[in-house]
């Protein structure tokens, strides 16, 4: 079933202890889109200037990723983010950010698009989130992302995004920001009842937290012993849930669970190389294999 998701493309410079790459393949969009396609076709809307490579775009559509909605603005530059890893790869900081064309994005779906009944509003100000979900009303499943900057920035907007969407995804400590409370547990119950089913709490090589009204349960990472850079590795997790989750038509509490399981795969795929570069080699059978590697973790 097609996954629409709208939300960054970017191109990125990552710096890290071992290696500097600039002009990288990035944006929350691109890599949720990637990792989804995985289990399903996938919708993207997006902007991009007009240095945005055209090889890029083809790429995406190799992967069963429909870029109708990929708008190119002329005259223009793509969002540019530049960030820098320490030692442990848990710490990161945004040197710079050049937003360019984000500050002109507003997104207007094609008709197909609005009638997908999966949608995911990646990371992005949360009024263009309403904007987008006010144009797909028949969706069975809408789940949301959102950052520190929007909480503290939109908070009547946000408080209005959750009374309306079935999910959210966020970080520790976005939960904890958004929450007002450093217990994960409180936390993510307290977001849940701000509106969401669900919530789902990112932690990184931690693993991630779900909260429902009837569960709450933690999903560890995947033991990688390479970690190159964790650049998209939360989007990626997104898009392997989702996907998996359009793919079988039903979010039920198992198959919930198996989603999570297949978003902290595909996140685990992300960080053994910059960019998209790991992802590019495998096909779902490695991600099944993977799957296999981490039942047998898990149980005991």
């Amino acid at each position: 079933m097609p996954l629409l998701v709208v939300g960054s493309v970017a191109l990125d410079d990552v710096e890290t202890p071992a290696e500097t790459r600039e002009n990288l393949l990035g944006g929350s969009a691109v890599y949720f889109s990637y990792a989804a396609s995985y289990f399903t076709p996938v919708r993207l809307v997006g902007v991009v200037g007009e240095d945005w490579p055209a090889e890029h775009t083809r790429f995406l559509q190799s992967r069963q990723i429909d870029t109708r909605g990929l708008q190119v603005i002329q005259g223009a530059k793509t969002f540019h983010w530049r960030g820098k890893y320490f030692a442990d790869m848990n710490q990161r900081q945004t040197v710079d950010v050049q937003l360019n064309v984000m500050n002109q994005f507003d997104p207007v779906l094609p008709d197909d698009f609005r009638r997908c009944k999966y949608l995911f509003l990646a990371n992005g100000s949360t009024d263009l989130q309403l904007k987008v979900l006010g144009q797909c009303p028949g969706a069975s499943l809408t789940v949301a992302d959102t950052m520190d900057l929007w909480i503290r920035t939109q908070p009547d907007l946000l408080a209005d995004l959750l009374r309306r969407i079935d999910g959210l995804v966020l970080n520790d400590g976005e939960a904890k920001l958004l929450a007002k409370d450093e217990n994960l547990v409180r936390a993510g119950n307290t977001i849940r009842q701000m509106g969401p089913r669900f919530v789902v709490i990112k932690k990184g090589e931690h693993g991630a937290m779900f909260f429902s009204k009837h569960e709450t349960y933690v999903l560890p990472a995947y033991p990688t012993a390479k970690v190159v850079d964790p650049t998209g590795a939360g989007d990626s997790f997104a898009g392997g849930m989702m996907g998996y989750l359009a793919e079988q038509g039903d979010f039920e509490p198992k198959t919930l669970k198996e989603a999570m399981a297949y978003g902290i795969l595909a996140a685990s795929f992300t960080v053994e190389d910059f960019s998209l570069d790991r992802l590019k080699k495998i096909e779902r059978a490695d991600l099944e294999r993977r799957m296999e590697e981490y039942r047998k973790m898990l149980s005991f």
